[in-house]
C-alpha cells in the first residue's frame, strides 16, 4: 500500500504551531525561524486545499479543519514515537532533566531512580530555566514559580504556600514513556523529600503569538 502523505517538515511546523498556536514557540521548539514555519504551514495548507489557521493580529486560532487535523496528526507522531522506543535497547531512551540552580539533587534519589528504569538514560542540567526547554536543551524541567505556560504541561512539585516548584514538559512529549515514569517517580517519592506531586495540573491552552 502507498501511502499518499503530505511532507513530514510541514506536518512538523502545523503540529507544534497548532500546540502553541504561536508560530514563534514553534519555531523555538523545532530549531528554525517562525518565518520557515509558516512557510511550512502555508504550503500544507496550498497543498491540502484548506486553511489550518485564522491569522489574526497577535494571534494564531485553529479552524474547524485544523482542530479536527490535529489530534489525529499528533497521535500519529506519538505511535511513531512510541514504536521507535520500542526498538531502542535499555538505556537508550535518553532524558534530559534540567533544574533551577537551588535545588537540592539529593531530593530526587536519582541512583534508585536509575537502578529501577534501566531503559532510561538520565542526564541533569543545572542550572537550567525555561530558555534551556524552550529551546530543546532539555526535556524537561523541574523551575520555581512557573505554573503555567502557552504549550506546555505545568504539574506542582511541592505542596506549601508560594510559588512552589513546577515539573513543566512541553504539552507534545509530556506523556512520553520517560518522562511519565518520571513523573510517577516524584509522585513516588517520601512526602519528606518535598517531591511528592500536588494533583494539580495547569493543561496548555493560552493563545501567544
Amino acid at each position: 500500500m502507498t501511502y499518499v502523505l503530505p511532507p513530514l517538515n510541514a506536518l512538523r511546523a502545523f503540529e507544534a504551531a497548532a500546540r502553541h498556536l504561536s508560530f514563534k514557540l514553534a519555531a523555538h521548539e523545532l530549531h528554525v525561524t517562525p518565518g520557515a514555519v509558516g512557510q511550512q504551514v502555508k504550503a500544507l495548507e496550498t497543498r491540502l486545499g484548506v486553511r489550518l489557521f485564522e491569522r489574526l493580529h497577535k494571534q494564531l486560532i485553529l479552524t474547524a479543519a485544523g482542530r479536527a487535523f490535529l489530534p489525529e496528526i499528533s497521535g500519529g507522531f506519538r505511535r511513531i514515537a512510541d514504536a521507535t522506543a520500542l526498538l531502542k535497547p535499555a538505556g537508550a531512551m535518553l532524558l534530559r532533566l534540567g533544574l533551577h540552580a537551588s535545588f537540592d539533587l539529593r531530593r530526587l534519589a536519582l541512583a534508585e531512580f536509575r537502578e529501577t528504569h534501566a531503559e532510561i538514560g538520565l542526564r541533569v542540567l543545572q542550572p537550567a530555566g525555561l530558555h534551556e526547554l524552550v529551546e530543546g536543551k532539555v526535556d524537561l524541567l523541574i523551575s520555581r514559580g512557573l505554573d503555567h505556560y502557552p504549550g506546555y504541561r505545568c504539574d506542582r512539585v511541592n505542596e506549601g504556600p508560594g510559588l512552589g516548584e513546577w515539573l513543566i514538559a512541553p504539552a507534545g512529549t509530556a506523556d512520553c514513556p520517560e518522562i511519565a515514569s518520571f513523573r510517577d517517580w516524584l509522585r513516588r517519592l517520601p512526602a519528606e523529600n518535598s517531591t511528592a506531586m500536588h494533583h494539580r495540573r495547569v493543561s496548555a491552552g493560552a493563545s501567544r503569538s
